[in-house]
C-alpha cells in the first residue's frame, strides 16, 4: 500500500511540475487576464501601389508623373512625437541616391496620399539638389529587345521612423542633418522596399 501510495505522490508532484515549467515559458503577454489589446504592435508601412518586393509602377518615376505613391502608416507606438521618412536607392551607380525626405509627420497620419506631403511637414532637399520627392529613375538598361524585361532593377527603400521629438529643421536640410537630428530620438522603425529597372 505505501509503494503505490509514494508512486502516486511521484507522479501528482511530476505533473505539477511541467505545468509550472510550460507556464514558466510562456511569455509574459499571455499571461491569463491580459488584453491583447495592450500588447505592443509593431509599426508598419504599406502602399496600395505595390507590395514589399514587387516592382513600383512607372507612374511614381521619372518615366511618368515623378509623383510620390499613396502610403499607409499603422502602428505608430504611444511614446512618439512625429514620424520621419526617407526614401533611397542604394543600387544607384555613384553610391546610395536619396530621393525624399520628410519629417515632423503628424502622428495621427494614417495615410500619405498620392501626390501630396501630410500637412505641417516640412521636406529635405534631395541628390538631385530638389525639394521633395524624386521617383526612381534609374539608368536604362542598353539594347533591350522590345517586349524584354528591364534588367538589374534597383531596390528603393521607403524607411520610416517614429521619433520621441519634433525636429528643429528648416526646409531642405540635407539627409546628415537630419540623421544627426534624428540620432537617440528613434523609437521605432519600419521599411517598404519596391523595385524599378529601365
Amino acid at each position: 500500500m505505501r509503494y503505490f501510495l509514494i508512486i502516486g505522490v511521484l507522479i501528482l508532484v511530476g505533473g505539477l511540475a511541467i505545468i509550472w515549467l510550460g507556464a514558466k515559458d510562456q511569455p509574459y503577454n499571455n499571461l491569463p487576464g491580459e488584453n491583447s489589446a495592450t500588447q505592443e504592435t509593431k509599426m508598419i508601412i504599406l502602399s496600395p501601389a505595390f507590395k514589399e518586393g514587387d516592382r513600383i509602377p512607372a507612374k511614381f518615376t521619372c518615366e511618368g508623373g515623378d509623383i510620390n505613391p499613396e502610403l499607409h502608416i499603422q502602428g505608430v507606438p504611444d511614446n512618439a512625437k512625429s514620424l520621419a521618412l526617407i526614401m533611397d536607392d542604394p543600387d544607384a551607380p555613384a553610391g546610395t541616391w536619396l530621393h525624399w525626405t520628410v519629417w515632423n509627420i503628424n502622428l495621427k497620419t494614417a495615410v500619405i496620399k498620392e501626390e501630396s506631403v501630410p500637412p505641417g511637414s516640412v521636406e529635405g532637399i534631395t541628390s538631385s539638389k530638389d525639394i521633395g520627392y524624386g521617383g526612381p529613375c534609374p539608368p536604362a538598361s542598353p539594347k533591350l529587345q522590345r517586349g524584354e524585361p528591364p534588367g538589374n532593377p534597383h531596390r528603393y527603400y521607403f524607411r520610416l521612423y517614429a521619433l520621441d521629438v519634433m525636429l528643429d529643421l528648416k526646409t531642405g536640410a540635407s539627409r546628415s542633418e537630419l540623421e544627426q537630428a534624428m540620432a537617440g530620438h528613434i523609437v521605432a522603425q519600419a521599411e517598404l522596399m519596391g523595385t524599378y529597372g529601365r
